[in-house]
């Protein structure tokens, strides 16, 4: 199974329209935003890709009853989980948060065991590294300021157990 992450998008619609189409060429199942979309006109561009999505709140989520509204209608399976998450694809446990609870929340989740991955956002720095037998993974984020080499997006690939960067120019 493919895994797309992505973080941070920040309103930035040129930036997610090129994700999505990133994970379409990838042949993207599911997509996991680990927040701060800022509003849900955003998720108008990930619509009509065909993968479901799963996404926690960041904390510069406004308008959160819109976003739950626009995510719940993409698809059965797609939903917006609150502030944390724990889902499992094909058998690969994967917790899921924004980060703003601090590094050291995230760090404490990875620590736990009970993941194969930790995912988050909010620090707009790409990362892979591990922890114990957890891999602990931030795509890159969006926002203006960030410099190019973290303006990426993460996948995961379940079967292979691997995570690969991809840039993001937008």
């Amino acid at each position: 199974m493919q895994v797309g992450i992505v973080s941070d998008t920040h309103d930035n619609y040129s930036a997610a329209e090129t994700i999505a189409a990133a994970f379409d060429d990838r042949g993207i199942d599911t997509l996991v935003h680990c927040g701060d979309y800022i509003a849900p006109p955003l998720l108008a561009a990930f619509e009509g890709h065909g993968f479901d999505i799963h996404g926690v709140l960041g904390n510069n989520d406004g308008e959160r009853e819109g976003l739950q509204a626009t995510i719940d209608g993409f698809s059965d399976g797609s939903q917006l989980h609150g502030r944390e998450a724990d889902l499992t694809f094909d058998g690969t446990s994967v917790h899921v948060l924004h980060g703003d609870q601090g590094i050291e929340t995230v760090n404490e989740r990875a620590d736990s065991g009970d993941y194969d991955y930790v995912l988050y956002g909010h620090f707009h720095v790409a990362e892979k590294r591990s922890e114990g037998d957890t891999t602990v993974v931030n795509p890159g984020a969006h926002f203006p300021t960030v410099p190019d080499d973290h303006r990426s997006v993460a996948i995961l690939d379940t079967d292979a157990d691997a995570v690969e960067f991809v840039e993001v120019d937008a």
